[in-house]
């Protein structure tokens, strides 16, 4: 671990974006859009195509943050048991919350082939792994329900045929969604800007939003570097800044460490051996583990390991764990080398379900609880629309949004609270 690089394999594999704004902000916009994460490059691509001027404000650099960050899955399906949900909210409302997540990973296809991304966007399917005998009795009544009702690219794998799959004696069967997706964010994520760029957008990297003030008709964004007068604006900072401005979101967003390793490049034969398919790859514990192949060959391999927050410190002391869960797995990867190790903050809703909509007079999407890939790609593109005058655009719009108890920005509650963050089929 000591020769690992203490940095996103994302981030250090995909080119900068040079499209960033000179200057200071100044002057007015039409949507002023606070964040550079894949909602606010989405949107601000999707509502520049349709004529309106846009000023993007990040803090950082574009996809710097969770979208560069991640584990490079764009998985169809939600964080949440479909029954559980039809349970709770009717068939309907499960039926439309699951295809709306499908609809998101069609949308990373198409901006990706529209806008010409180089982001190795491929159609994998997603393998939910059962870590004990007693997950795959549920896995199959998941795969059951899902196949009657409203996704037939389901399938069993049982535990007696587990090997076609995953090379590890660790699991007891599987299910797989055939039509989920990999990319590599970090290279998607800069194409995006590229094309908001192209299509008139205004981005300016190191841009901190420090104060939001109203205006006769709309808003005044004071950022570091300098501010600008807008009609809309849109927060798609995921979890939200200290700022003043944002103690809505903070009360209500809930940030949690996760943690990545990436190998060095493995052998065709070992991964012929261990993941013959190349897909992606969940385990079904609460807290448990995702993993994938790269184009060259390495094994991303990430997962909560400890409650913390991601800092240097922090990551590498997670990413010895996970080298070690690695090795457990994959005994032939126990000694494999680690080249990348680092962090990020996933950003949860109590209940891990997105949400998206307005709240005096700002627009907002967030809390996507460790489906951002393709979700947060999807509502920047929905939320230009319900922003151009189409509500009915947001398939999160119903859903009441109350604040976490006793929560202000720090969460003082884990780890208890974060048992169950893993998604579930």
């Amino acid at each position: 671990m000591s020769a690992a690089a203490p940095l996103s394999y994302w981030l250090a594999s995909a080119p900068a974006f040079a499209g960033g704004a000179e200057g200071g902000v100044d002057g007015s916009a039409d949507v002023a859009i606070i964040g550079g994460g894949f909602t606010g490059l989405s949107a601000a691509l999707a509502l520049a195509r349709r004529g309106a001027s846009v000023v993007l404000l990040e803090a950082g650099q574009v996809v710097g943050e969770a979208s560069g960050r991640n584990g490079g899955q764009c998985n169809n399906g939600t964080a949440h048991d479909y029954g559980a949900l039809s349970a709770k909210f009717g068939k309907d409302v499960a039926k439309a919350w699951y295809r709306a997540h499908c609809d998101a990973v069609d949308t990373v296809e198409r901006l990706a082939r529209e806008e010409g991304i180089d982001c190795n966007f491929t159609r994998c399917g997603r393998v939910k792994l059962a870590a004990k005998p007693q997950h795959y009795d549920k896995l199959a009544r998941a795969h059951d329900l899902l196949a009657a009702e409203v996704d037939e690219n389901v399938r069993l794998v049982p535990p007696e045929r587990i090997r076609d799959e995953v090379g590890s004696d660790a699991f007891h069967g599987a299910l797989i969604q055939t039509t989920s997706a990999q990319i590599h964010p970090a290279r998607f994520g800069v194409g995006l800007a590229e094309a908001a760029t192209r299509a008139g957008a205004r981005i300016f990297e190191g841009a901190e939003v420090i104060g939001l003030d109203r205006l006769a008709s709309g808003w005044r964004v004071t950022s570091s570097r300098g501010s600008v007068a807008a009609k809309q604006v849109l927060v798609a900072t995921g979890g939200a800044p200290a700022a003043a401005p944002f103690g809505f979101f903070r009360r209500r967003i809930v940030s949690v460490g996760s943690f990545v390793i990436a190998t060095e490049r493995l052998d065709d034969a070992l991964i012929e051996r261990l993941l013959p398919g190349r897909r992606n790859y969940v385990t079904s514990k609460n807290i448990g583990n995702y993993f994938r192949l790269t184009p060259d060959n390495r094994l991303i391999f990430g997962g909560r390991a400890r409650f913390a927050i991601s800092d240097p410190r922090s990551d590498m002391k997670s990413g010895r764990i996970l080298e070690d869960v690695l090795g457990e797995i994959f005994p032939a990867l126990k000694d494999v080398g680690v080249v990348h190790v680092w962090g990020g903050m996933v950003d949860l809703t109590a209940d891990r379900l997105p949400r998206a909509g307005e709240t005096d007079g700002l627009y907002y999407s967030m809390g996507y609880s460790g489906h951002g890939v393709q979700m947060a790609t999807h509502m920047g593109q929905q939320m230009a629309r319900v922003m151009s005058g189409e509500p009915e655009a947001n398939p999160w719009a119903n859903l009441d949004w109350p604040s976490v108890p006793g929560h202000f920005g720090k969460p003082w509650f884990l780890p208890w609270w974060g048992y169950g963050i893993n998604g579930r089929m």
